[in-house]
């Protein structure tokens, strides 16, 4: 797709201005790190050219002098939270995590379970930790956090939380996912090193909203429609402009939260360092959008897709409901349809001519295939064969699977493995074509063919299979489906 983010210089101005940051404390600093650090798709769907791990790469750079430490809510343990772009819960996201960093030679330090109320979803969780040697610190619900002051900075508050023995100077707190109580965390670290005599300092490392774009620019209407379910919202920072006279924006969570920092530090040093929450962040990626149209589009494109990820949810049963009608009215916001993402137009359009189930991708250079569904073919298996013709300079006449190769899948499926659906699923049709290309050109130029469909836009008009959703997203593919179930 088109670039519109400069990731070398967001790699070379970011890393400069968290060393600067560091520069500001002695001794030790407390870096939350809000949103992914592996693996941020949403920041490379939002802003093209965004490399998914590019904060790793820049982090890996001090490595020697960081800690980490992962953050995870007990309410979200009980809940059994999943991370839709993984399709795994928090628990087992804290595991992948832990695993990918210290594969990566980082530290880490101690999981912290948050929100606890004496969950028992989150004792097991500890106890399975603990098993693993892995050191477990339990922080608590604290009753009327955060506007509770008074409470939160004392022996009741922060200072009844089990505090987080750490070795290094410079502690990244990270989390699955938004909401996990990374922030606390911190604070109560500080809290608690105070009390030990250690002069701590803190900032935040969180690329949305993006504090120098408009409050409604695309980009960051994106992020919330990325946070709906969380009800975050974008805001005016009251404190900035108080401050400086000039406009940021952040979010609400880190303007509620201010005066309980402005508060703990003034009790720690005296003074608080930073007059807004928007002093506490270290993003740079407003200075690196190289192409601020290609973005739009893009964010546009996401927030249809957040759309589509939430009404498949009420679908399934999910009482969502507000989230939805958030995400609507975002729409409404920028006067966007889902008619805005072309591959979305395009499967209605073959459904209307054809009568028949269909999905349509839109490829890297804007090309638009599309599919329908058959006797022998799913739409979105259709749609494989259809694309990796295209892409493999195929003739679109040519059978690359033969039928009487097709049929006896089939009767496996239904007789033997008891199956009600005898068409060919993705990962089927994939083993079939894996089956035949040692003998057959086409097939191999068709698999070969499979890499260039990262990052393409796909619809399909009816919610697909579990097997689907995996293939598709294991080939890179940004996927929606209308909330129909199949019959």
């Amino acid at each position: 797709m088109k670039i519109g983010f400069d990731n070398d210089k967001y790699v070379r101005i970011q890393s400069e201005h968290i060393r600067e940051r560091i520069s500001q404390f002695d001794g030790k600093l407390y870096l939350e790190l809000g949103g992914k650090l592996f693996d941020d798709h949403h920041a490379s769907r939002v802003l093209p050219g965004f490399k998914p791990d590019s904060k790793l790469q820049m982090l890996e750079k001090l490595s020697n002098s960081i800690e980490i430490v992962i953050v995870i809510s007990a309410e979200d343990i009980e809940a059994n939270k999943m991370r839709a772009d993984l399709g795994i819960t928090y628990d087992e996201d804290v595991l992948r995590l832990r695993e990918a960093f210290m594969q990566r030679q980082f530290m880490v330090g101690s999981v912290v379970i948050t929100h606890y109320t004496g969950q028992r979803a989150a004792d097991n969780f500890r106890l399975r930790l603990q098993r693993m040697g892995i050191k477990t610190y339990i922080h608590y619900l604290i009753e009327g956090y955060p506007h509770n002051v008074a409470l939160i900075a004392s022996d009741e508050g922060f200072g009844k939380n089990e505090f987080v023995d750490t070795q290094r100077p410079l502690v990244i707190v990270t989390a699955p996912g938004p909401g996990s109580g990374k922030m606390a965390v911190c604070l109560s670290q500080l809290y608690n090193e105070n009390k030990r005599g250690v002069r701590a300092g803190y900032a935040k490392f969180e690329t949305f909203p993006v504090w120098n774009l408009p409050l409604k620019h695309q980009v960051n209407v994106a992020y919330e429609a990325a946070t709906a379910d969380l009800n975050d919202v974008n805001m005016i920072d009251p404190f900035h402009l108080d401050a400086y006279g000039k406009v940021a924006v952040n979010y609400n969570r880190d303007i509620e939260i201010y005066p309980v920092l402005n508060a703990l530090f003034e009790g720690i040093y005296g003074t608080n360092p930073y007059k807004s929450p928007t002093d506490m962040g270290v993003n740079m990626v407003g200075f690196c959008i190289s192409d601020n149209e290609v973005c739009c589009r893009a964010s546009e494109a996401e927030i249809i897709r957040r759309y589509y990820a939430a009404t498949n949810k009420m679908a399934d049963g999910a009482c969502n409901d507000s989230e939805v009608h958030k995400i609507q009215m975002l729409f409404n916001q920028l006067k966007i349809t889902t008619d805005n993402r072309r591959c979305t137009v395009a499967a209605k359009q073959r459904k209307k001519d054809s009568g028949h189930t269909s999905a349509a991708i839109e490829l890297e250079d804007g090309t638009i295939i599309t599919s329908q569904s058959s006797p022998l073919l799913g739409c979105c298996a259709a749609l494989l064969l259809n694309v990796t013709k295209h892409l493999a300079g195929i003739d679109h006449e040519v059978k690359l699977i033969p039928q009487s190769m097709i049929e006896p899948i089939q009767k496996t499926k239904i007789e033997c493995l008891g199956a009600h659906n005898p068409r060919l699923h993705t990962d089927e049709v994939l083993v079939a074509l894996s089956v035949l290309s040692p003998h057959d050109e086409n097939c191999r130029k068709a698999l070969e063919s499979l890499p260039k469909l990262r990052g393409c836009q796909i619809h399909c008009m009816v919610m697909l299979s579990e097997v689907d959703r995996k293939i598709l997203k294991k080939l890179g593919c940004d996927l929606t489906c209308e909330p129909i179930r199949k019959r």
